[in-house]
């Protein structure tokens, strides 16, 4: 194996690595230390089944599923994350997957299986470096706050359609708002994150409105500074791994009318705090 690092804040592209060969206790090992001292892996050429991407997923804990995507036949965990003409993909925000959860997943795990000819990259951010990027002042200033996450702020364009309040109305009464440390600390690196986006939070507990929605606008845009971030340009068989409790990432949707198919599955792992 191969390591080569993509930018100066997260990232390295795994080469010379083949997936189908199976993932013994080494490779497992391997790509844990990996994925804490990168934050983001980046694999190509990677022709795997499923229920192989599913089995790289688990060597990161249990996993969950999620209320609003189809999923492969018989494997639930492996969703479907599709954008056509006829449905493009509604998501546009920077954002960590699932947080609208009391456990929101630690590793995400995402292979490209339809791909447009151009566009359709993903950006990527640490929030390991948005944090030490902040001010000492505005780090005390952060630590001990809450901030609440919601699964139907973040679906509210799904919810807002035709239909959309009738097809997703367990996944809402399932997935009450929830809260969140602003500030988290790694349970695996022990470094402080961030832990907003602009996807699901909706606000910090016990601030003014106003204030509220001016400090998370200020994270917000100061998470995506590019000094953060690193661009991943994906190919058929592509696969990224990502630390969902560090990272942030933001799908580029300038593929219109293309269509553009992937499958994910999420690990739960350890308790984020």
């Amino acid at each position: 194996m191969f390591i080569k690092r993509v930018a100066g804040a997260l990232g390295a592209e795994l080469q010379a690595i083949n997936l189908a060969q199976g993932i013994d206790a080494a490779l497992a090992g391997a790509l844990r230390r990996l994925l804490n001292e990168h934050e983001v892996l980046f694999l190509r050429d990677q022709s795997i089944e499923p229920s192989n991407q599913k089995a790289l997923a688990e060597i990161f804990g249990p996993l969950q599923t999620h209320p609003a995507y189809r999923t492969v036949d018989d494997l639930p965990e492996v969703m479907i994350l599709e954008s056509t003409p006829e449905n493009p993909s509604k998501i546009e925000a920077w954002h960590s997957d699932m947080t609208f959860r009391q456990h929101p997943p630690s590793v995400t795990v995402l292979r490209g299986i339809t791909i447009p000819e151009v566009g359709g990259d993903t950006l990527f951010a640490s929030m390991t470096a948005a944090y030490d990027g902040l001010s000492q002042g505005m780090q005390r200033y952060l630590d001990g706050l809450i901030a609440v996450h919601d699964f139907s702020h973040g679906f509210k364009e799904s919810l807002s359609e035709s239909g959309g309040r009738d097809r997703l109305a367990d996944a809402v009464a399932t997935n009450p708002p929830v809260r969140h440390p602003v500030v988290q600390v790694h349970p695996e690196t022990g470094k402080k994150v961030l832990f907003v986006n602009a996807l699901f939070t909706t606000h910090i507990v016990g601030l003014p409105p106003l204030e509220s929605a001016e400090v998370l606008q200020f994270l917000w845009r100061h998470a995506s500074l590019p000094e953060f971030s690193c661009r991943f340009h994906w190919q058929p068989d592509s696969m990224v791994i990502w630390d969902n409790r560090s990272t942030q990432h933001k799908p580029v949707n300038d593929f219109f009318p293309a269509i553009r198919r992937l499958h994910r599955v999420v690990s739960e792992g350890d308790r984020p705090y």
